[in-house]
């Protein structure tokens, strides 16, 4: 052999110091991994702290604004309308009907800007044909179901029969 073991085992390893002395100081990745730890608390912050800080103000605003006559959504979907402000945490809601009910200003989810959906004459008039049409069809598949057992068991006497 023309290279000894000992000189090859001197080559590899220059190979090595070569790259520890291009790696970095321990000061130096400890402030690179603090300056990524950094930014992702900042992104955390940003993307979602301040909204949901921005949506809590708005929300205790909104409970703070309550008056009388206006429409709201409960916690549990119950859609109503302020009635009376009994306090700073009680509200009473008027659900319709003559159903009135005393609801936390805590659970009042926002206000609304439905209203009761009333059904119109010529609503009704089109709900009334669709139902007829659903009943036509319905007796007609009625009827076709009592013709195909009919048929079926014709044949099966006819089959009974000429085996006999």
């Amino acid at each position: 052999m023309l290279i000894s073991k000992a000189y090859a085992q001197m080559a590899d390893a220059s190979d090595e110091l070569i790259d520890l002395a291009n790696a970095p100081s321990p000061m130096d990745a400890f402030m690179m991994n603090m300056g990524l730890v950094l930014v992702l608390v900042g992104l955390f912050y940003l993307l979602l702290i301040m909204p949901q800080q921005r949506r809590f103000k708005e929300h205790s605003n909104m409970l703070s604004d309550l008056k009388k006559g206006d429409r709201i959504v409960t916690g549990g979907g119950l859609v109503g309308r302020v009635e009376k402000v009994i306090d700073d945490k009680e509200v009473l809601v008027d659900l319709g009907n003559g159903v009135k009910v005393t609801a936390m200003r805590s659970m009042i989810q926002g206000k609304t800007e439905l209203k009761p959906k009333t059904v119109a004459s010529s609503d009704k008039k089109t709900a009334s044909k669709s139902e007829k049409e659903k009943k036509s069809t319905k007796k007609s598949s009625k009827k076709d179901t009592k013709k195909d057992t009919k048929k079926d068991t014709k044949k099966d006497t006819k089959k009974d029969t000429k085996k006999a």
